[in-house]
């Protein structure tokens, strides 16, 4: 209920907003009766009027408290129209059954058509990423569509059919850097030419969706085409993104977009909610093979409404998507994810400490790359924002120049966890992994893709391609476990008879390198997303090793233990917070022992319940950015009478105007005028004047008492800030209204909540450092003249020919759409900063509106 004036995002020149815009083409194809009532139209009507414009709004919330509502009056209106049904006979009778049956069946319908959609485009998807990840090596002689597997089907140790590009290799290094190049700069072209919200990795902003958050045209059809387009190029360009958290963006746009195709999921928020919770748990089963990690994922971190109806229907989607996948077989080997494995052996008790050390690892792991991520983004964002395109091609660049000498950067990371995990008794024996002479010049080498690929992970999950986090951590945690094992390992063959080993039998391998690699994938991926449960649930569908569950709940019980000590939530949450939204995580617990008194809005704009004239009530909805004003009998008094919102006062203006002629000075009724109000108006002195005549003819009076809520969700001034959280958050209202005594005291809304909490935050933490910002002006200077430079020697070279940067300079920007996330601000307490509340009515301009 606060003003958006301090938002970056407003300061462009007013034009009609596109609900207003929608308001005028709705409003155009009603039918006016001659005394000024809608013809035909009932309330439920016109709920569902204002429910269709409000549709076209974006960057505002859901309020679900009237969206169960008119829900309940949806179905009021169903049963009044059915009434009787059964009872009649022929056509008419059955074709109602038929309709009521369609409407019941119709959640199962659309998951059904969901889920199969996204097991499909997941099978594509594998197999178009594993081919252009296999084509930057070499080629096959027999087949060029054929990936190295395919056209090596049955060898496990390559074959003649596949061919490196060249013999010599600095012309197989020069190709590699090439297609990264191209692969990497096709990709951010296209989400740069199409669809910004295609970049990232979607998680965060899905779980604010999901909460009620509206950001029209991140779950469009464009989104999905372009993130499925892009996906593949961009992990194949060796980048370190992964595909796993865009599995669940797209899998999400893909529910939203089937959904649109049936009535009830078009008008109704929360039946639209049961189905994006669904096709988050699918993204997630097709992502990893694991149905039931993917339902328990949704639960944990996505969905912070979970009924159990939602929990069957999230089941059934990771169900048929996993098994259309698992038809589709796209690695021909029945896996559904490649670094699916199998273990035959057991592990020892004494191998706990090691575990315990991997658990340790997975926590540090995460707290240090969300904190030096954090700073990436907010350089890029600060910096980087005009040139997207420019610097994922350069980050894709550099990627395969540091990675292409070392065997396990080089390649895919899902086929080098596969590499990592396999045992090495009877599985491919990659460039010698499993010999021990190689033993200690493959623990340097796993230790250096370690730290390269943390430092790649930094710098790259956030650039303006399609990126997720959870496969480069586990590839991460893979090569810190596979370490670890190969230590662990020879240090058993060192001393075989040594007390600590008396559990070993004899000419039984003792210790499985893989598990550890296995163990340590777990830990990154916890220690990033800070889950616990779907985590080991993931990892026991992964294996199918009942024997390691009780060493991976320890090595996840540790990691999460050790996170806690570094802050609350994962990456995901961290960057709803750097992006401003407006979101009160569940899992949160806050003890501020402050009533809400202290934190409310004091000066509140009503509306009083009459006297108002419609133009006075014009100029407040051009003159405000607010979203809703409380209705008070006066502004004197101020006794609460109701609220209403921003569209449906809009709505109710621009509808009165077009059913008839009103006076300018009509008089405003926000709840039932007397009979002789409209009826008998005042008697007024003949008009002098073309205004005046204006003025003084037409209606005198507007009823807009249908249009108000007359009892919107209050609340006591003692009531403490921590209940009216839980209301936000269990209840999900768009603003709580606080009265004493019958009198309005103020407004709440969630942006209000998050300022307390992040104030009381800053006042027990220490606060922004400004030597951060001095690093990076050093680091951007440093970086210009990097590239001066670099423009100096390629014109001497050239001879002149070729001139870089011609364009760069402030006036420089790349063509393409803007990423609206990038105008985002993270929620500090500093008013330079910005919190979207959910209450602004911004236009974003064509990407918004012509792809929705």
């Amino acid at each position: 209920m606060t003003s958006r004036s301090s938002n970056p995002l407003a300061q462009n020149p007013r034009r009609p907003s596109l609900p207003e815009r929608a308001i005028s083409r709705r409003l155009s194809a009603l039918s006016i009766r001659p005394d000024g009532g809608p013809t035909g139209s009932t309330e439920h009507e016109l709920t569902e009027e204002i429910a269709e414009i409000k549709r076209y709004e974006d960057f505002t919330t859901i309020d679900w408290v009237q969206d169960a509502a008119h829900e309940q009056s949806r179905r009021r209106a169903r049963r009044k129209q059915n009434a009787g049904v059964f009872e009649l006979k022929g056509s008419l009778g059955w074709r109602r059954r038929l309709e009521d049956t369609y409407d019941a069946g119709q959640a199962w319908i659309v998951v059904t058509l969901v889920g199969a959609a996204i097991g499909l485009n997941a099978g594509f998807l594998n197999i178009i990423t594993e081919w252009l990840s296999d084509i930057k090596l070499g080629y096959c002689t027999t087949a060029f569509y054929l990936n190295e597997n395919f056209c090596c089907w049955g060898d496990e140790k390559g074959c003649p059919e596949w061919r490196p590009w060249s013999s010599f290799w600095p012309v197989n290094y020069f190709l590699y850097l090439l297609f990264s190049t191209i692969f990497a700069l096709a990709s951010a072209s296209l989400v740069k030419a199409f669809a910004p919200y295609a970049a990232g990795s979607g998680i965060s902003e899905i779980k604010c969706i999901i909460a009620g958050f509206v950001m029209k045209g991140f779950l469009g059809f464009w989104t999905l085409l372009i993130k499925s387009i892009c996906l593949p190029l961009a992990i194949a360009s060796g980048l370190s993104v992964g595909k796993e958290g865009p599995s669940v963006h797209y899998a999400v746009c893909t529910g939203n977009v089937i959904s649109r195709f049936f009535g009830k999921y078009k008008r109704n928020a929360s039946k639209t909610r049961e189905i994006l919770t669904a096709c988050a748990a699918a993204g997630v089963a097709v992502a990893f093979g694991s149905p039931i990690g993917g339902v328990l994922f949704s639960l944990e971190e996505m969905s912070s409404y979970f009924p159990l109806k939602t929990m069957w229907r999230s089941y059934f989607c990771a169900l048929v998507a996993t098994a259309v996948l698992a038809a589709m077989n796209p690695f021909w080997t029945g896996q559904l994810v490649m670094f699916e494995v199998r273990y035959d052996r057991s592990w020892h008790f004494f191998e706990i400490i090691f575990f315990i050390l991997i658990g340790v690892f997975g926590g540090l792991y995460g707290a240090f790359v969300m904190k030096w991520n954090l700073r990436a983004q907010a350089f890029r964002k600060k910096y980087l924002t005009k040139y997207a395109i420019l610097e994922a091609t350069l980050l894709a660049t550099a990627t395969a120049i540091l990675c292409f000498p070392n065997m396990f950067l080089r390649i895919d990371m899902t086929e080098s966890m596969e590499i990592l995990f396999l045992e090495c008794e009877g599985g491919r024996d990659y460039e010698g992994l499993c010999e021990a002479k190689n033993r200690w010049r493959l623990a340097l080498s796993l230790a250096f893709a370690t730290i390269m690929r943390t430092f790649l992970v930094i710098v790259s999950y956030g650039c303006k391609v399609p990126a997720g986090i959870f496969v480069p951590s586990m590839a991460i945690g893979a090569s810190f476990g596979r370490m670890v094992g190969i230590l662990v390992q020879a240090l058993h063959e060192a001393s075989p008879q040594a007390r600590y080993f008396a559990a070993c039998q004899p000419d039984v391998p003792c210790i499985t390198p893989g598990t550890y690699a296995f163990l340590g994938a777990a830990a990154a991926l916890s220690g990033i997303m800070h889950i616990t449960v779907s985590v080991v649930v993931i990892m026991f569908e992964l294996t199918g090793a009942l024997t390691y569950i009780l060493p991976t709940m320890i090595v996840v019980g540790v990691t999460k233990a050790v996170s806690d000590r570094f802050g609350k939530g994962g990456i995901a949450d961290r960057m709803i917070w750097f992006n401003g939204f407006p979101f009160l995580d569940n899992k949160e617990e806050h003890a501020f022992g402050v009533p809400v008194s202290q934190v409310m809005i004091s000066e509140v704009t009503t509306l009083p319940s009459s006297g108002c004239t419609l133009k006075a009530v014009e100029q407040l909805l051009a003159q405000s950015k607010y979203q809703g004003f409380p209705v008070v009998e006066d502004r004197t008094s101020k006794i609460l009478l109701g609220y209403i919102g921003r569209t449906e006062l809009r709505y109710a203006i621009d509808r009165t105007r077009k059913e008839g002629f009103v006076s300018s000075n009509a008089k405003c009724f926000f709840t039932q005028p007397p009979s002789t109000a409209l009826q008998a108006p005042p008697i007024a002195a003949p008009p002098v004047t073309f205004d005046a005549i204006e003025d003084a003819s037409g209606q005198q009076s507007v009823d807009f008492s249908r249009f108000i809520d007359p009892t919107p969700l209050s609340v006591h001034p003692r009531l403490p800030l921590e209940t009216v959280m839980e209301l936000f958050k269990k209840m999900g209202p768009r603003v709580i209204v606080v009265e004493y005594r019958g009198r309005l005291a103020g407004l709440m809304t969630v942006k209000d909540c998050l300022k307390y909490q992040f104030k009381v935050e800053a006042q027990e933490t220490s606060t922004h450092d400004p030597a951060i910002d001095i690093r990076q002006e050093k680091l951007w200077g440093l970086m210009n003249r990097g590239a001066d430079w670099v423009a100096d020697k390629v014109l001497s070279v050239s001879g002149g020919r070729i001139k870089l940067g011609a364009g760069r300079g402030s006036g420089f920007v790349e063509p393409g759409l803007d990423d609206p996330r990038d105008q985002l601000s993270p929620i500090l307490t500093s008013s330079r900063h910005d919190i979207l509340e959910g209450t602004e009515d911004v236009d974003r301009g064509v990407e918004l509106q012509a792809r929705r």
